[in-house]
């Protein structure tokens, strides 16, 4: 077993990060307890501190998992895997109204690097299409695939005609009818890529240990056009790595799975994660839409191991091209992840998986929580009585109320540290390493870096209020 994987080292990560996320939070909250008292303090005062305790301990715990990503984790295991030794294995493409000449292409590829590793791997499509125009086009774009297979990488099609349970329905079903054919299914999205000696390895890690049920990919960002879309990228490809070392170090054997770019067992898989429809009616009940964080958790439940290593290279997929678009996908996440509420006290879950669920809900509820502490604090500051220069009759010289200059410039450098400090760690550990070559050398990198803080800085209001939208919507009952 690999040495951050190791019970102890996975307790330690946990124990380092909560800590410093609570110091963090006590020292803001201290801090800004202490610019009150100086003129005063009443109950919009008390939220503010409650509110910036949150936020602080939020920006903290993302900083904590950036410092304890920046040691590089041990060399992968060399797991030699010959073509003629791997089990039944399927790749395995949900799709939904999907650009057909776009989708064709990609499993064209994908064949083409199955073949160089002469990979005897299935591809299967798993079509939800229900536009009859579209899926017209679909079934004659992807057609050619099929009378060119042939027995190492044969294609299958199937397009239901039910569509409950979206993806995971889509994918539940599947298991459900042919899983037994497999041994082990690679789990894409339709605009996800992955190589062929990049299956070989998955496979092979799955042989070599019987008890992982799920080994999840860091998938790169590619195919951005868009200054959006590139900065995304850079940013996935620069900063990405580091952060998912020190999710890695954090999550141990309860990893995540993000859906897609992954391999499952299949037997894990059908023992664990038939997932229930949530009584009621959406956004809060129906079909569960952040399920890939549930089967993870159903998996560690079950007693197998879920792990994610972002050392494993060859795993891509497309992101959005636009500041819309990303606010769409991110408004069906922020309803899948709120949902998690009604599964924190499921039964037999693991404290991790629990403290995951939390993760998600904050992820979204801090956007709100800002928003919050910028109201709160305008009217603690609106609501401060005028000073008293005089408060007794007969004094000759005036009282004058303590300056809490210092604590608010204290708290904002605070918080800007905990923004910009794990992404110039990230920097520094790129010049260090010779990584930063790879983006045109040290200076070219520090550009994009700086231009990618920028963007990121200067469209940060307009996402905040974009997830409090989302956040007040799911609460008012409206389905996304």
């Amino acid at each position: 077993m690999q040495r951050h994987l190791w019970p102890h080292a996975t307790r330690r990560s946990r124990i380092v990060a909560i800590g410093f996320a609570l110091a963090c939070a006590v020292a803001a909250a201290a801090t800004l307890a202490q610019a009150g008292l100086n003129s005063g303090f009443d109950i919009w005062d008390v939220m503010a501190v409650a509110l910036i305790a949150l936020t602080t301990a939020w920006l903290a715990w993302g900083a904590a998992q950036a410092f304890l990503g920046l040691a590089a984790l041990e060399p992968m295991p060399a797991l030699p895997l010959g073509s003629t030794d791997i089990p039944a294995t399927a790749i395995l493409v949900p799709v939904c109204n999907e650009n057909p000449v776009e989708l064709y292409a990609r499993l064209v590829a994908m064949r083409h690097s199955m073949q160089e590793q002469a990979l005897p791997v299935d591809f299967i499509v798993l079509s939800d299409t229900h536009d009859p125009a579209a899926l017209k086009l679909e079934r004659l774009a992807l057609a050619p695939l099929f009378s060119e297979t042939t027995a190492l990488n044969r294609f299958f099609y199937r397009n239901r005609k039910d569509r409950h349970g979206r993806k995971a329905g889509n994918v539940e079903d599947f298991i459900r009818n042919s899983g037994g054919a497999y041994e082990y299914v690679v789990i894409l999205d339709a605009d996800s890529l992955m190589e062929g000696k990049t299956i070989q390895h998955l496979v092979a890690r799955m042989q070599a240990d019987p008890g992982l049920g799920l080994l999840q990919t860091l998938p790169q960002i590619f195919g951005a056009s868009s200054m959006f879309g590139r900065a995304m990228q850079f940013a996935a490809s620069f900063h990405s790595a580091v952060f998912a070392r020190g999710l890695a170090r954090l999550q141990g054997r309860a990893g995540p799975f993000w859906g897609h770019n992954a391999i499952v067992r299949v037997r894990a898989l059908a023992q664990c994660c038939a997932l229930p429809e949530l009584s009621g009616p959406a956004p809060f009940g129906g079909t569960i839409l952040s399920h890939d964080y549930v089967e993870a958790a159903l998996l560690v439940r079950g007693g197998w191991r879920v792990e994610m290593d972002p050392r494993i290279g060859g795993s891509y997929e497309e992101g959005p091209d636009n500041v819309l678009a990303h606010a769409r996908r991110d408004r069906r996440w922020c309803q899948g992840n709120l949902q998690h509420i009604r599964l924190l006290a499921a039964p037999g879950l693991h404290g991790w998986s629990r403290f995951v669920f939390v993760q998600g809900i904050l992820a979204y509820l801090v956007s709100v929580a800002w928003g919050a502490f910028l109201v709160v604090s305008l009217l603690a500051t609106a609501t401060n009585s005028n000073p008293n220069y005089f408060p007794n009759a007969y004094q000759l010289f005036p009282v004058f109320p303590d300056d809490k200059t210092f604590q608010i410039v204290a708290l904002a450098f605070g918080i800007g540290g905990l923004l910009l400090l794990p992404k110039i760690a990230i920097y520094i550990e790129a010049v260090a390493v010779g990584r930063a070559s790879g983006y045109g050398g040290a200076l070219t990198a520090l550009k994009s870096v700086g231009a990618e803080i920028l963007l990121t800085a200067m469209i940060a209001p307009l996402m905040l209020m974009y997830q409090g939208r989302a956040v007040f919507e799911v609460f008012a009952g409206k389905d996304g």
